[in-house]
């Protein structure tokens, strides 16, 4: 016996179906488009962004842990010999999962400053410009400018709302 309204299921299946289109990277809204249809864009690609990179950390700490069990195995089997040889790869596997764990930081950065803007700001086009200018001072008052994954994170969620925020000016 179905207890299920099938307009539930697809209403469910179509919001996820705009939300994957308001995700993709090529994603062009029209001029007339509503400052709120922009800002569900920016949240979605957002949480895009941040689960492909959570996926991202998660696949470089599982490849360093499997490249430190193999060096640990075979530094027993022939300690001198190997140890020099596979340094450089546990050294890029560590340095992979850290520039992931850094991406990732500046996306949940980015998500939470959307919320502060969100919930501070009115809902009009001025937010995405509040938004911008938070993105933008957080850049620039940056701990480090060598942090290199964080800054090029913060500076594609500035691009997105660029995109997202400037209707029709692209066309021109």
């Amino acid at each position: 016996m179905n207890y299920h309204n099938d307009d539930d299921f697809s209403s469910a299946e179509e919001e996820s179906g705009s939300d994957e289109l308001l995700t993709a990277d090529d994603l062009r809204l029209p001029a007339e488009a509503n400052v709120l249809v922009r800002l569900h864009a920016i949240r979605a690609w957002l949480n895009r962004r941040y689960a492909e990179t959570s996926l991202e950390v998660g696949a470089s700490a599982l490849y360093l842990q499997t490249m430190a069990r193999a060096r640990a195995a075979e530094n027993e089997a022939r300690p001198r010999r190997r140890a020099a040889e596979n340094g450089p790869l546990l050294n890029n596997a560590q340095r992979d999962l850290n520039a992931s764990q850094r991406r990732l930081s500046a996306y949940d950065e980015a998500r939470v400053l959307l919320e502060n803007c969100v919930a501070h700001t009115t809902v009009s086009d001025r937010l995405l410009v509040e938004y911008y200018l938070a993105l933008e001072e957080r850049l620039q008052s940056s701990i480090s400018p060598t942090d290199t994954p964080w800054i090029t994170a913060m500076q594609d969620v500035m691009h997105r709302v660029e995109q997202m925020g400037t209707p029709g000016e692209d066309e021109e």
